[in-house]
């Protein structure tokens, strides 16, 4: 059963390609920045545990979060399934599709028959539109192929995975409650939110806090790293390619905020804007770094990289509070 008239969404991140695709089944068509930016998407993360091969360096809000502000920002009705019986699960899923209904899935990336680079990472994202006996029909970024398939005991193994930001077997539909809200008054809340949430992490490793934490953690990363090449390589490839769009999500963000100040007619979004150039060129700078280190295992490469990375917390800090006054 594959959905007629399914349209794919053309993304490089997996969760606005998965749900940009079930707002095409609402007519809604945006740009992949435009949701990134209304999804109040732009966030920091460092994270690590003793549970995990290295560091996880992150550029984005929490999963999940995304969709949800979307949906709230757009005035639309999210409805999010989650199950322990991988039974239900599937049904729930089935039932939807055979509904002519496209479902959002929250996924470990590694179990998945097309994912050639074989990492556990259960924060990933895709939209099924079909199935039949032995495979589901997935809509995944233009890296994954964008239109992808997967056995269905696969998709099963890759919902059901336990770990790090996994969720319950999570499904997701999206549908109309009302008239879509003015654009320019959904663009200027998302920015403001996204801001205030930006400049006020509750821990130190988030937000611009946590950029600034990550100059001096990386240092103590590469002194306790069992393998650099590996950890300081695999991370900046991540970062670049990882469906970040570039630059740790920078690119995706100065993007929509290229979009928004054409649509609010703002010359001082337009500043912001160049600003973000030269944030996302900083970042690329970084993953650069993180290269080089991987290769030469030389530590003066990690001074590089954490002195750039003060600078990226300030500058990041001074847009952030920028956009939270014009966007009041």
């Amino acid at each position: 059963m594959i959905l007629e008239h399914f349209k794919p969404f053309n993304g490089q991140h997996c969760e606005t390609t998965a749900t940009g695709s079930l707002l095409y089944q609402l007519g809604i068509e945006l740009s992949e920045p435009m949701l990134f930016g209304l999804g109040e998407g732009l966030g920091y993360i460092f994270w690590n545990m003793k549970i995990m091969d290295f560091p996880f360096i992150g550029g984005r809000i929490k999963p999940d979060a995304l969709t949800e502000n979307i949906c709230r920002n757009l005035n639309l009705k999210l409805e999010v399934h989650e199950t322990t019986s991988v039974n239900k699960a599937w049904l729930n899923v089935k039932q939807n599709l055979d509904n002519g209904k496209a479902v959002g899935l929250k996924l470990d990336c590694y179990h998945l028959d097309y994912f050639a680079n074989k990492i556990h990472f259960a924060g990933h994202y895709a939209s099924i539109y079909g199935y039949d006996n032995e495979f589901a029909y997935l809509n995944d970024t233009n890296q994954q192929e964008r239109v992808a398939k997967t056995s269905l005991k696969s998709l099963e193994l890759a919902r059901n995975e336990k770990g790090p930001m996994s969720s319950r077997n999570r499904s997701y539909t999206i549908h109309q409650k009302g008239k879509l809200p003015d654009r320019k008054d959904a663009i200027k809340q998302a920015i403001h939110r996204n801001a205030t949430d930006f400049l006020n992490p509750p821990i130190q490793n988030i937000g611009y806090k946590g950029i600034y934490k990550t100059s001096s953690e990386i240092q103590k990363w590469f002194k306790t790293s069992k393998n650099i090449k590996k950890d300081f390589q695999t991370s900046a490839s991540l970062m670049e390619n990882g469906g970040t769009g570039g630059s740790l999500f920078r690119n995706l963000y100065r993007d929509f905020l290229k979009e928004s100040e054409e649509i609010l007619e703002s010359n001082e979004i337009r500043k912001v804007v160049h600003e973000y150039d030269t944030i996302a060129t900083l970042w690329k700078t970084v993953a650069d770094l993180f290269y080089r280190i991987g290769e030469t295992e030389n530590f003066k490469y990690i001074n590089e990289a954490s002195d750039i990375l003060i600078e990226l917390s300030e500058k990041e800090k001074t847009s952030m509070e920028k956009l939270k006054r014009i966007s009041v």
